[in-house]
């Protein structure tokens, strides 16, 4: 130990006679049991062979430790200090003459010294073997009842076991036990406060260079509002696995150390863990804190619910360790942090949903195709899915999960164990029926109507697929996947008979009776305008799910193909041998099928399609 240091820690003559007659003499007359001087006086001059022999100021042992050297002389030395603290109190009581009670007192203050030295002496070596990794291994109990003649024995048995245990963990138990012994027995004398000096100013020096090894760095608001979101995200993955690390080894670690070393006074326990942490863990726990204080974009979102994930499920075993009053703050400071985090992610979700309801953007998405809003909409809510877990504990006591205008109908799969729907299910369906009603409002946009419903059908499918394939499925149910199905197919439905009407009604209905050749031309060319009106507007409009587009493509075929070659079997023979026939009768069935697979590929052709194969004939929906 530095001589500075020492010389602060050691004892001064000062340490008289006087403060010994307020000890607690265990010879009080109930017992009946008294000790003579001549007995008392022996036992002084037996202590005074073992502590004269390890004496600071003698050359040899000054630099040898006691409980490295000889570990039975060791607590042969406790014994002897623990009888001449008896004979003191004897000789106080019965002769305070005496001149060996002079010699008892300057015994005293060279056993105090020694254990002084050996105590800093075992913290001090043992560094690597009283690491928080090692230590917290132990068991978090420290006994209260423990004797000399039980420390003896566990010190025999450690010694005995041998290989049975680690060498790490042997030195790491032999160390810990004789902290213990050498604490107990100075703070018995009233020397705790020497003995805590030392132990406050080594464990926190290796409590700190602990957080500073893992890069624990003290960040000021300021300097978090600098930063650019790639750096943040890179602090704040650090944090997660420093702060676990920080919790579950170097602070557990050091509870199971101070109850052990200082198990017989709580009160010492609690001022040198105390001392000990709560700098380096208020500053740690203050970080998500100081992060919620910035402005949060949407995407940041995940990093705040990763960071509250991390101090919620911390909460236990920090309330655990830091269940001393004096280190109450913090507590209150990783509680602060997770009420602040779980604010500033409500915030946010509160502004995700303002902003798709504010969304005024009026240019409509070409072809009908799928929105940028939906899009983004539902990357952001399926993501958020995956933090469901999480989620549910920041929204379940927020007003508006409480308060939501969906029925519980609107939900018929997920339940929850008292059977009512999660609140994290219905705040994600809550957003996206926002979202659903926003895209109505874009819908009335386009001045086709046909166009709004393949608008529709193709942005709601893009949503039910998103839900489909991501955990949404398990939060919004089964039912809700069909429910949502179901309306894409009334959308198709309504898209095919707004699209297609003029089509089919350009051919005679099948109960006309016969047509002149006149009549039948002019079936023949409205035809052949409402196709080819209908083909070009839809072949620049898209689907661009495929089996939508696939699905949309044979349900148009199934209607119009068959219609239109009875109308062409039965009516083209009238017109045989009228001139330039190609005029009036310009698609056959077959050429129908060829066109109508150019459809919603968002592209406008001009001219008859060339393509040699037909989708919807490879599919069997073209009679032959």
């Amino acid at each position: 130990m530095p001589s500075r240091l020492m010389s602060s820690l050691f004892f001064s003559s000062s340490k008289t006679l006087s403060s010994l007659s307020s000890f607690p003499n265990p010879h009080t007359p109930s017992t009946h049991i008294r000790f003579s001087e001549t007995m008392m006086e022996e036992n002084i001059e037996n202590a005074e062979s073992i502590i004269s022999k390890w004496d600071l100021n003698s050359s040899f042992y000054k630099a040898t430790s006691l409980f490295q050297q000889n570990r039975k002389e060791a607590q042969e030395f406790l014994k002897s200090v623990k009888d001449l603290q008896r004979a003191m109190h004897f000789l106080i009581s019965e002769n305070s003459t005496s001149k060996k009670l002079i010699l008892a007192q300057n015994l005293m203050q060279i056993a105090m010294k020694r254990l002084e030295n050996e105590f800093y002496q075992i913290l001090s070596k043992n560094r690597d073997h009283l690491d928080p990794e090692s230590v917290s291994g132990r068991s978090l109990g420290g006994s209260n009842n423990s004797d000399d003649e039980d420390d003896v024995q566990s010190k025999d048995e450690l010694e005995i076991a041998g290989d049975s245990i680690t060498e790490v963990d042997r030195v790491s138990e032999l160390a810990m036990t004789d902290l213990k012994s050498i604490a107990e027995c100075m703070i018995s004398l009233g020397y705790g406060k020497e003995c805590v000096k030392i132990y406050k100013i080594i464990r926190k020096s290796i409590v700190e260079e602990g957080l500073f090894h893992l890069g624990i760095e003290k960040f000021r608001s300021s300097q978090i509002h600098k930063m650019n979101r790639e750096d943040l995200e890179q602090i704040i993955k650090k944090w997660i696995t420093v702060t676990k690390i920080a919790v579950k080894m170097l602070f557990f670690g050091e509870i199971v150390l101070c109850n052990h070393v200082f198990s017989k006074s709580e009160k010492i326990r609690e001022s040198c863990f105390s001392g000990i942490t709560k700098e380096g863990a208020f500053r740690l726990f203050r970080f998500p804190e100081l992060i919620t204080k910035s402005r949060h974009s949407q995407e940041e979102v995940f990093q705040l619910m990763e960071l509250y994930e991390a101090v919620f499920e911390l909460k236990p075993e920090i309330e655990f360790i830091f269940d001393f009053e004096s280190t109450k703050a913090v507590k209150l400071q990783a509680l602060s942090s997770l009420v602040k985090l779980g604010d500033s992610i409500r915030t946010i979700l509160s502004e995700f949903e303002s902003t798709i309801q504010k969304d005024s953007s009026r240019t409509p998405v070409f072809g009908g195709g799928i929105h940028p809003l939906t899009q983004s909409a539902m990357t952001f809510i399926s993501s958020l899915a995956d933090y469901s877990g999480i989620l549910s504990s920041i929204i379940v006591d927020n007003p508006q999960a409480r308060t939501s205008p969906l029925p519980e109908s609107y939900f018929e799969s997920p339940t929850s164990g008292n059977g009512s729907t999660p609140a994290v299910s219905v705040h994600l369906a809550w957003l996206i029926l926002v979202l659903l009603c926003k895209l109505d409002n874009k819908a009335e946009i386009y001045k086709d109507v046909s166009l709004s419903y393949l608008f529709l059908a193709n942005n709601l499918h893009f949503i039910v697929e998103k839900v489909r394939s991501t955990n949404l499925k398990y939060l919004l149910g089964h039912d809700w996947v069909l429910k949502h199905t179901k309306k894409v197919k009334q959308y198709a439905s309504n898209y095919e008979s707004m699209a297609w009407t003029k089509v089919f009604s350009s051919l005679p209905e099948k109960n006309t009776l016969a047509i002149t050749p006149e009549m039948a031309k002019e079936c023949f060319m409205r035809f052949n305008v409402t196709f080819e009106e209908a083909y070009r507007k839809q072949t620049s409009w898209v689907v661009q799910d495929g089996k939508l587009r696939d699905q949309l493509k044979v349900s148009i075929a199934k209607k119009l193909v068959p219609e239109y070659r009875e109308f062409y079997d039965m009516y083209l023979a009238v017109l045989t041998g009228e001139k330039n026939l190609e005029l009036f009768v310009r698609f056959s069935p077959d050429d129908l099928g060829n066109y109508l697979s150019d459809l919603f590929h968002g592209t406008s052709t001009s001219g008859s399609s060339t393509s040699s194969s037909s989708l919807f004939q490879s599919q069997g929906c073209i009679p032959r």
